[in-house]
């Protein structure tokens, strides 16, 4: 394993995918199930297409995880000291599927991980701040229709291009890249398909605009639903007025062609269409984008959208109406990308509280009965379950009054922004001075003054030229990990993590001296009079000024909304030895859980380097194996034979941003 030195300790780089096989004597404990079929498998990065995180499989259980130990062991050797291993594989007949941080697709046997094939789109990587994919998509692709024409060809007429080969390319792998390509690549043998836009690649900038170097990428697996490839793409936060816009695009999986495209624009304001691109025109600018994962109802034929928000993320005073679809769930006709509804989680988002989790489907429990919804959770650690034909809440969502004032010249706030009132928050709304935390009466005391210099008046303080205290923290709450749904027990599983950041607005004459590559710090808002400042809320320790945990993971009883159990997630025994083996307090944490029928809930995501079993039932560790360096990425599940094991795989490979 590669190591590289960073400041104050050793830090594992290397991108691996560990997998953890149940070994148990199956004759003494374990009789094998007939778990064959397709439910034995893991065929999207989330499970299915509604983004589940669900396995019907029993083999490893309640009674026999702690017997799980390692079966072995893949290093992709792609590995830089800024990437984020963040990937979930998926399974395509006896390989798992998945790419790397800079996009490399690999294909391994799902049983040895030995590897089958690799392709390399070599990426520009050219002002990419953080490397990163979290999976790729698999389609089979049905026969192609015959010819309409049944005319024999002229004499004289130029002989046709021979027919291509069917059985080339009929299984496809669909990867979004760094500098903005969509590729189709032969899931047997990993090389492009020649059929699919130019030698096997769409280019994702056609019909964008003018882009920056690494401000358009796509870093979420693309969604295949009904012989079509939907994708969105990420736009770098809070460069700029003019930015990309965020439009929603599906292309023939066969031809690569532009089927659609949902330009998020206002309903006063004309859509940019595909027929338009054709033409020469370019998709609006600053609108909303969706970067993390899309899901899709095939029966109903409905594709949700997670939005983002519109350009720039925590000034809104130029946006003009373009966030009008931000920071919300949209259902889009997958046929045409028409919007059949949307319902908005935060109104004129100032606190960079995009819809980081993918929406996930599931039935309701109601009355005997079973209602199509879709649960959505959000930075803010609510969670909103709609029905999903309608987008109608199921339980009551409240317009409650929240802070105003004190904000930028040209600005304005959203007098009220929506409250689910079941499920209850995963994240507390405020954080009042007796609360504000020091691991010392000296840290404490310094945290204190800090938080007294700011503005906090709770959940949805504006940001402001004083500085404000945004709690939650632009991470969440929760973030793209999102949740997990059991239908046979109507349970929900979601990790969280508890971290207020500081967001300052300063006069862009003020802001001379701030260096504006600094991503994560500085938003230079380029097209607006003010530039915004990030932080997290700190002591000069390093330690949070918020009490633990820092880190969550909670069970909800879907039928009454009810926490069923919630318990820290993480430890510091390792980042901070001195003290951190005595408390389990949790800790900032990415990536998700999946829940098995086996009654388990498997996540890795904390800065721990440990990856966990949980008894789905009353939230006890089951299990625990310490990884070579943290899980920041989502598990999964699957069995390859009828009478083979059931392995579980998690891709270990660290994140830059947690350090």
């Amino acid at each position: 394993m590669r190591r590289v030195q960073l400041p104050g300790r050793i830090v594992g780089l290397a991108s691996i995918a560990a997998a953890f096989a149940f070994t148990a004597c199956r004759e003494a404990e374990a009789p094998p199930i007939d778990d064959s079929g397709p439910v034995a498998g893991w065929d999207h990065a989330a499970g299915d297409r509604g983004g589940q995180r669900y396995s019907p499989l029993t083999q490893i259980d309640r009674a026999n995880v702690v017997h799980l130990e390692e079966a072995w062991r893949f290093e992709s050797g792609d590995v830089t000291p800024t990437t984020s291993l963040q990937v979930t594989p998926i399974l395509v007949g006896s390989h798992l599927v998945f790419c790397t941080p800079r996009d490399q697709v690999l294909a391994i046997d799902a049983e040895t991980g030995a590897e089958v094939w690799r392709f390399d789109p070599k990426v520009d990587l050219d002002g990419v701040y953080n490397p990163v994919c979290r999976g790729v998509a698999h389609l089979e692709l049905t026969p192609a229709a015959p010819s309409a024409s049944s005319e024999p060809a002229a004499a004289d007429a130029a002989p046709s291009a021979p027919a291509a080969d069917p059985a080339v390319c009929r299984s496809r792998i669909f990867s979004g890249t760094l500098d903005a390509r969509l590729i189709a690549l032969d899931a047997e043998t990993g090389r492009p398909c020649p059929d699919f836009g130019e030698g096997g690649t769409v280019d994702l900038k056609h019909g964008i605009g003018e882009t920056r170097p690494g401000e358009y990428t796509v870093t979420s697996p693309p969604l295949v639903i009904d012989q079509l490839v939907v994708t969105g793409a990420w736009v770098t936060d809070g460069q700029r007025v003019d930015a990309p816009g965020g439009v929603i695009r599906a292309f023939d999986a066969r031809t690569g062609s532009l089927v659609w495209a949902w330009d998020p624009v206002p309903d006063d304001r004309t859509p940019v269409t595909a027929s338009d691109i054709a033409l020469g025109k370019t998709f609006t600018r600053g609108t909303a984008n969706a970067w993390t994962l899309l899901s899709a109802d095939e029966e109903r034929g409905l594709v949700f959208v997670p939005t983002g928000n519109a350009a720039p993320d925590h000034y809104g005073g130029e946006r003009h109406g373009l966030d009008a679809f931000a920071s919300s769930v949209v259902a889009l006709d997958a046929k045409t990308g028409e919007r059949r509804w949307h319902f908005q989680t935060v109104h004129h988002d100032l606190w960079d509280y995009d819809i980081a989790s993918q929406p996930v489907l599931y039935d309701h429990p109601r009355d005997g009965t079973k209602i199509p919804a879709v649960a959505q959770a959000t930075k803010m650690g609510h969670l909103f379950l709609l029905d999903r034909t309608t987008g109608e809440p199921l339980f009551p969502v409240e317009e409650r009054p929240v802070p105003q004032g004190g904000v930028a010249e040209g600005e304005f706030v959203s007098p009220t922004q929506p409250f689910p009132t079941l499920p209850p928050p995963l994240h507390p709304h405020s954080l009042p001075p007796e609360d504000v935390w020091g691991l010392t009466p000296i840290d404490r005391a310094e945290c204190r003054k800090l938080v007294a210099s700011l503005r906090n008046e709770g959940i949805f303080t504006p940001p402001s030229l004083k500085g404000t205290v945004v709690f939650p923290g632009l991470g969440g709450g929760v973030n793209w990990g999102a949740l997990s749904i059991d239908p046979a027990a109507n349970t929900l599983v979601v990790n969280s993590m508890n971290n207020p950041f500081i967001v300052r607005t300063i006069a862009r004459e003020n802001a001379k001296d701030i260096d504006p590559q600094d991503l994560v710090g500085v938003q230079p808002n380029e097209g607006t009079p003010y530039v915004t400042l990030r932080a997290p809320l700190l002591s000069s320790w390093g330690m949070p000024c918020t009490p633990p945990p820092w880190g969550k993971l909670t069970s909800i009883d879907l039928a009454t909304g009810q926490i069923r159990w919630q318990v820290p997630l993480g430890n510091l025994r390792e980042l901070a030895p001195a003290f951190g083996q005595f408390f389990e307090w949790g800790t900032p944490n990415q990536g998700g859980p999946i829940q098995t029928a086996g009654g388990l809930v498997f996540i890795g995501a904390t800065m721990d380097r440990t990856f966990r079993a949980f008894d789905a039932e009353t939230g006890k560790v089951l299990w625990e194996t310490l990884l070579p360096t943290s899980a920041h990425a989502t598990p999964m599940t699957y069995r390859v034979r009828p009478d083979g094991r059931q392995f579980v795989v998690i891709a270990a490979g660290g994140h830059f941003p947690l350090g």
